[in-house]
């Protein structure tokens, strides 16, 4: 695959999974809502730099795999295929919340560093982000993609979840908009969902080479 088309397809489908609500959007809300525009901002950044310990072994490790087994790409992508179908199933079975609200605290004063910090580690310590990195670039492998094309497709994660979540705070820094936001995040999950499925299918049904 070559890079502009591995770029488009990381970009609908991390786009759709950065959306999904989950620990890192629920962290987001909290310090923008708690802390402020600021405050979010720099957590959004900490959560885009934390990728780079998942994108690190899941790039690298498999780019040393399907150098030496097409095989094993082979269960790799019916495994990650699986995967973003089973996720995207959960999307589907998304119900609304009723009275569903997000708490705000107020936020103890804290360095930007600090704040940065934390939001890294909501995101490197996730451990439902393994395998689904291991199934995101399975989208894009290919045993004659070399290293530097992995690296250009990671920083672009890496922006696309910067951006997400930048948008976000500025979403949330606004009472009326994070409402219903939150009235109708069930209807996002199920069209989230039925996306997930359909690359989900993709995988299982793509080439391995």
């Amino acid at each position: 695959m070559d890079i502009v088309h591995g770029l488009v397809v990381l970009t609908i489908v991390h786009t759709l999974a950065a959306a999904s609500p989950g620990p890192d959007f629920v962290f987001v809300s909290q310090q923008t809502l708690a802390g402020g525009r600021r405050n979010g901002l720099l957590c959004s950044l900490g959560i885009a730099l934390g990728l780079s310990v998942h994108l690190g072994y899941s790039a690298f490790g498999l780019a040393t795999l399907v150098a030496h087994s097409a095989d094993l790409l082979w269960w790799v992508k019916m495994i990650g295929g699986s995967y973003l179908i089973y996720l995207g199933i959960r999307g589907l079975r998304a119900k609304a919340l009723a009275g569903s609200r997000v708490l705000v605290v107020q936020a103890q004063p804290r360095s930007a560093l600090r704040t940065v910090g934390a939001g890294f580690l909501c995101n490197a310590l996730n451990p439902k982000a393994p395998i689904y990195f291991l199934s995101l670039f399975t989208l894009v492998l290919s045993p004659e993609m070399p290293l530097f094309q992995l690296v250009i497709f990671s920083i672009w994660i890496m922006f696309i979840q910067l951006v997400w979540f930048s948008f976000v705070v500025l979403v949330l820094s606004i009472p009326s908009i994070n409402s219903q936001f939150q009235r109708a995040g069930h209807w996002i999950d199920r069209f989230l969902g039925g996306a997930m499925v359909l690359l989900g299918i993709k995988v299982l049904l793509g080439k391995t080479s």
